[in-house]
């Protein structure tokens, strides 16, 4: 884990008739690793983690794992705003064979920057996994700070971040406050190249459950200090990357995948499908990038 890098894959949770479809979930995992994706977050805000209930979230690990079956890393979601139940979470993964965790800051409670420093070392307290951290604003309210971050990249399980704050200035800041060692992540599609180039090596995409190996050759070439090929991939990638965000995530990328014939466009309420003006600009882009017919 602590080599972890490249393109890894948010996944979507597909249902059917109101169920985790654990069939469609396995045929999208095998997928992922054989178009070259480096590792795999199931659970997370894309799999709409916050819908689901503890037995179905340990289910999507449990398959997570054994459809990767140690080809690549598997970092299990383990997002709540109870540290309680986060700890519930973790320990659950471990349990299940996952390589790691992706932990979010308490959602809806707005804690303060020192009850976040608790919140994340008890989970590292919890768990022999490595934990990186999730640092997501949008969804959250609150944001983990330069110097919280600087903290708990002291403690020696805390290995990363993704970063889905937009905000490029902020990776060279946490570079240099947590050293070039800790794991920097995007969690943002659209400025994924540039997050690299300024010290990130990799994304946490949710564009690459749609087109996991346009992805995965965005991030070796930045790997491999190829910017002008990452940037020809990252052109083309462009519209996918705005369309699947015209609507709240995962609904935009679960109807592509379903015009993709991969799983079922269904979400969860209070989700619901894009509107007909969206699916039909979706539907535009995959037919323009050869994605389907």
């Amino acid at each position: 884990m602590n080599d972890l890098k490249g393109s890894l894959t948010a996944l979507v949770t597909p249902f059917k008739n109101g169920a985790v479809d654990a069939d469609a979930f396995q045929r999208i995992v095998d997928r992922q690793i054989k178009a070259g994706t480096a590792g795999l977050i199931p659970a997370g805000s894309t799999g709409e983690s916050a819908t689901l209930a503890y037995e179905e979230h340990f289910r999507v690990i449990e398959l997570a794992v054994e459809a990767a079956s140690g080809r690549v890393p598997v970092i299990a979601g383990a997002g709540s705003n109870v540290t309680a139940r986060a700890i519930e979470l973790v320990r659950f993964a471990e349990k299940a064979g996952a390589d790691g965790v992706l932990a979010l800051c308490g959602y809806y409670n707005k804690p303060t920057q020192a009850g976040l420093i608790a919140h994340f070392t008890a989970l590292h307290e919890a768990t022999r996994l490595p934990i990186i951290l999730y640092n997501v604003p949008a969804r959250t309210v609150v944001s983990l700070s330069v110097e919280t971050i600087a903290t708990l990249s002291k403690l020696p399980r805390i290995i990363g971040i993704k970063d889905a704050t937009g905000d490029l200035a902020r990776v060279a800041l946490q570079r240099e406050a947590s050293g070039p060692g800790f794991i920097q992540l995007s969690g943002e599609d659209m400025t994924a190249v540039g997050f690299n180039a300024m010290g990130g090596r990799g994304c946490i995409s949710v564009t690459a459950n749609v087109a996991p190996a346009l992805c995965a050759k965005m991030q070796n070439a930045c790997l491999a200090g190829d910017y002008a090929t990452a940037l020809s991939v990252q052109d083309r990638l462009a519209p996918l990357h705005e369309v699947l965000f015209v609507e709240t995530n995962p609904a935009p990328v679960k109807y592509a995948m379903s015009l993709m014939g991969l799983m079922s466009e269904d979400v969860r309420l209070p989700l619901v499908p894009p509107t007909d003006a969206t699916k039909g600009r979706i539907k535009a882009v995959l037919e323009a990038m050869e994605l389907i017919d």
